[in-house]
């Protein structure tokens, strides 16, 4: 399980689908993220970033949460990763 500051939303969020398997890393390449395609992982992420407290007490704004998710899910490669498949970057 990665180490979050749980306090920063997009570290909240990527924490909220990583342990929820509705993303993943490659374990080839750094920084690729792998959006699974799992809408009920998804869905669960969102709860469970929802119940994450900030430091100060405090829970993100349902809105705030939703934006992120998508954001982060947008940016994701989906289903694989593209530098494996040979349609991303080389690297």
């Amino acid at each position: 399980m990665m180490s979050a500051n749980l306090d920063d939303l997009p570290a909240a969020v990527r924490y909220a689908l990583e342990t929820t398997r509705a993303t993943t890393a490659c374990p080839f390449h750094d920084g690729v993220i792998i959006r699974v395609g799992d809408d009920a992982a998804e869905s669960h992420a969102y709860e469970r970033a929802k119940r994450i407290v900030r430091s100060d007490g405090t829970a993100f704004e349902a809105d705030a949460l939703r934006d992120e998710i998508g954001r982060q899910l947008k940016l994701a490669a989906d289903g694989r990763c593209p530098k494996c498949d040979g349609t991303g970057p080389a690297g």
